[in-house]
């Protein structure tokens, strides 16, 4: 295997963990030297400060970022996340993974990413606007709809996805939709888009349970991380039938063997804002979750929270990526050698999101909008494909799961270089 070389802009273990992963693929398809570093490392970062007014009259200068990992098969795509441990090392890992989960599904676009240094709870709502447009207003002159499309994250959502479309039309004189996606509904957004990654993750873990001869209806679920993505995941196996068992927050989890009430949880959360006192089970930690016995275990919150330490105690049949890289490097060998986990690796099982921004930028080039039906029937069969071709490459070759989806995008993209050349 190549040798782990980091750049100190970079340096993370977020990001050297998203390396490693890209060397042991490249290795695996003995992708060439000329092209390996050119496809690994971001095309461009920038870092900016961002003084905002606070309602007390004060200025407090905030750090952003905004890594553009890949641009050789179309615009950059990634979200924006506003959360306190941000760091550009973190940000560059996000956007190298979004490079591969979009050459996986095939999309015209390049992986980005972006961030700000901020507990977003700490703000008011008239703070967090001014963060949101003095964020974008600072991108201004590396994003567009032909250049990079940010998308909301963890700690963003679609009134500052508005705010930010806002803020760069105008800039430009004109309403431009396609800047950005995950907006509300009255701005462009497209029907479907707020609920993409769960309603992906759950029809892929369904698919799963299916190969594995396991009905749905007899399946239990735990799911640490009940922010957008996490209650969206809950809600559509709930639907399916599935039993969910534990869902948590930052604020720790909730375990009822007999079952959650997620309708009632996603009511209780709007109000309350946090988990914590939920009366819909007995309290448990987030690390507590992890271990519980369950058919299907989802992390659905930040990265490397399944590690070396807790894997040899996983008690899951299926481990379902919502979050990007949950699961560390040393995790992965760890349930490889147990060999009775099946893993949906991160660039498929959360890309929902993604191909529905892809949807939605689509609509808004058009100015032609579809249906809810529509576009969970186009994702659903763009999933199918992706998934098809995944278990194709792992057969073939004998990869693990992780290894096969990897290989598939990181293929596409050195392809896509290799094929436009080396400018002089």
């Amino acid at each position: 295997m190549s040798k782990v070389i980091i750049s100190p802009l970079y340096d993370s273990e977020v990001f050297k963990m998203a390396c490693r992963q890209f060397d042991q693929a490249a290795d695996a398809i003995s992708l060439p030297e000329a092209i390996r570093d050119r496809t690994k490392w971001p095309r461009r970062c920038l870092a900016v400060s961002l003084p905002v007014k606070m309602d007390n009259g004060t200025v407090t200068i905030f750090e952003g970022y905004r890594v553009q990992h890949s641009i050789s098969t179309g615009p950059s795509k990634g979200g924006i996340r506003f959360h306190e441990n941000v760091t550009i090392g973190e940000v560059a890992a996000l956007a190298m993974w979004m490079s591969w989960k979009c050459s996986l599904l095939g999309l015209p676009y390049g992986g980005a990413k972006g961030g700000v240094i901020v507990n977003p709870r700490d703000l008011s709502p008239n703070e967090l606007e001014h963060l949101s447009r003095r964020y974008m207003q600072e991108m201004i002159n590396f994003v567009g709809p032909q250049l990079d499309i940010p998308a909301p994250d963890l700690g963003t959502n679609e009134q500052i996805m508005g705010w930010m479309m806002d803020t760069y039309s105008n800039h430009v004189g004109y309403i431009a939709p396609a800047v950005v996606t995950g907006k509300p509904l009255s701005l462009g957004g497209s029907q479907g888009r707020r609920e993409a990654t769960g309603a992906g993750v759950a029809y892929l873990v369904k698919a799963y349970l299916q190969d594995l001869n396991i009905p749905i209806n007899t399946a239990t679920v735990a799911i640490q991380g009940f922010g957008n993505v996490g209650s969206e995941t809950a809600a559509a196996l709930a639907a399916y039938g599935a039993k969910i068992i534990a869902i948590s927050d930052y604020t720790g989890a909730i375990h009822n063997p007999a079952g959650i009430d997620i309708a009632n949880a996603q009511e209780y959360l709007r109000y309350a804002r946090v988990l914590k006192d939920f009366h819909g089970g007995e309290p448990i930690t987030n690390e507590q979750l992890l271990e519980l016995d369950c058919t299907v275990l989802i992390p659905a919150a930040l990265e490397r929270v399944i590690t070396a330490d807790n894997a040899p105690r996983l008690r899951c049949r299926l481990l379902a990526e919502a979050a990007n890289g949950p699961t560390t490097p040393e995790a992965d060998r760890i349930i490889d050698q147990r060999g009775d986990i099946e893993l949906i690796p991160d660039v498929l099982c959360n890309s929902g999101g993604v191909v529905v921004s892809y949807f939605e930028w689509l609509q808004n080039l058009q100015n032609f909008y579809w249906s809810r039906d529509e576009v969970l029937t186009k994702l659903f069969a763009m999933l199918d494909r992706a998934k098809a071709s995944v278990e194709t490459q792992r057969k073939k070759f004998q990869f693990n799961r992780r290894l096969a989806a990897l290989t598939l995008g990181i293929a596409r993209v050195a392809d896509a270089k290799q094929s436009r050349g080396l400018f002089p």
